[in-house]
């Protein structure tokens, strides 16, 4: 963290401002070799102008004019040379100074983290996650015993119900075959069957109601 701090405010800062200031200087004598480049060449091309018109009325003025041009051509030569050799140093210098920037941006990162994780291990968070699942099965068991009807922690067997029920059934089905058993099968004094009378038809519908409805009872 102190790396960091210092170069913001102190020495770090300095070293930024030098930096950058550094940069700049070297951009400026690059654009200066940029203009003595355009000068020399606009040089160039009036002495070889000059040895083209005096080549053949007067050859020492056009030697002269050859030798000339020599001489800004060879300065050309050299002025390309640092402008290479500048270039490569202020490239150098802004990676350099990227990298410088990114490291000291990826070192206060650790050190946030560092700081919101604190005395933050594995063993507390697993025993916070214990704690967690605790608490929710608490609250499970809570939500289940308040939903529950109060005063009805009473077990219903279902196969208890099924063997009442199929109990109730027989019943039923015995008290019928009796009644059956009890009506004559055949009249003995003819063949026909005698015609019921109002009473018993409307005593046959009740007890065939009465069987639809525990069938339907049954069924449910």
């Amino acid at each position: 963290m102190s790396g960091w701090l210092s170069y913001l405010t102190g020495r770090g800062q300095s070293t930024r401002d030098s930096t950058r200031e550094s940069i700049v200087k070297l951009r400026e004598h690059l654009l200066m070799l940029d203009k003595k480049e355009e000068y020399l060449g606009k040089k160039i091309d009036d002495e070889l102008r000059k040895a083209k018109a005096n080549a053949t009325s007067n050859p020492r003025v056009a030697k002269q004019a050859l030798r000339q041009k020599k001489l800004y051509e060879q300065e050309l030569e050299s002025i390309a040379g640092r402008k290479m050799t500048l270039t490569t140093q202020v490239n150098a210098i802004e990676s350099a100074n990227m990298n410088k920037e990114t490291l000291e941006a990826m070192k206060q990162g650790a050190e946030v983290l560092k700081n919101m994780y604190g005395k933050l291990n594995v063993d507390k968070v697993d025993a916070t996650m214990d704690e967690v699942r605790n608490q929710l099965e608490l609250t499970n068991e809570i939500s289940q015993a308040i939903s529950d009807p109060a005063g009805m922690g009473i077990d219903v067997d279902d196969q208890e119900l099924a063997d009442e029920l199929a109990e109730l059934e027989q019943e039923e089905l015995n008290k019928r075959l009796a009644g059956a058993e009890a009506a004559p099968l055949h009249s003995p004094a003819a063949a026909v069957p005698a015609a019921k009378t109002p009473a018993q038809r409307i005593e046959e519908d009740e007890e065939e109601a009465e069987l639809r409805e525990l069938q339907a009872q049954l069924a449910m």
